[in-house]
């Protein structure tokens, strides 16, 4: 490149230029997210070692007629007994039931959106009956009743529950949040808790 030299003697630089479009490095992002996703998973597995938390969920289970590998409809007890509404690949939710009438599936009836949300929310991908777990787990810590349930305080937790779980009563002497779905009793629901080996204080 020849030498450029100013008025006044003084040598110029030249200064190359082009035209860039930035690049957003997007890994710190990603690497930041996947450790929330193992913080989650890892603090929603060490709920699941708690025995009021998995005595509640085998509560829930129990109420909503629940089994790992169902899927649910209308109609459902004889779909289920028959084999039409069940299924055995755990790789990915299974979707609609047999009839399509609604996606509801596995222990706490997860419909596809909400195993969306929440499994997205701890990087699962699959519908195994641990990721059913975590799942539920999840969901009770969203409602903010799963230090309650910890604590032994069943009643102060049902109403937040029963929003999610049809099933389930709103507590002590109260009917279900979504009539006239039917729902376990309050003393039903209790008994299958302490049965799995959950305290009340």
């Amino acid at each position: 490149m020849a030498e450029v030299v100013s008025k006044n003697g003084r040598k110029m630089s030249p200064v190359a230029t082009r035209a860039v479009t930035p690049v957003k490095d997007a890994t710190p992002k990603t690497v930041l997210l996947d450790a929330r996703k193992q913080i989650r998973r890892a603090e929603n597995e060490e709920y699941l070692k708690d025995k009021n938390v998995k005595a509640f969920l085998v509560a829930i289970a129990e109420s909503e007629g629940g089994s790992y590998h169902a899927k649910y409809g209308y109609g459902w007890a004889p779909g289920f007994q028959s084999g039409k509404w069940t299924f055995t690949d755990e790789s990915t939710h299974p979707g609609a039931g047999y009839g399509g009438k609604t996606t509801a599936s596995g222990m706490y009836q997860i419909t596809i959106a909400t195993w969306s949300e929440y499994a997205g929310k701890m990087g699962l991908t699959d519908f195994t009956p641990n990721t059913q777990d975590l799942i539920a787990v999840d969901i009770l810590r969203t409602l903010g009743v799963i230090d309650k349930i910890k604590t032994g305080d069943i009643p102060g937790a049902m109403p937040k529950a029963a929003t999610r779980w049809a099933a389930l009563p709103e507590g002590p002497g109260k009917k279900n949040h979504y009539p006239p779905q039917p729902y376990a009793e309050y003393p039903k629901f209790l008994e299958s808790y302490k049965s799995a080996g959950g305290t009340v204080k």
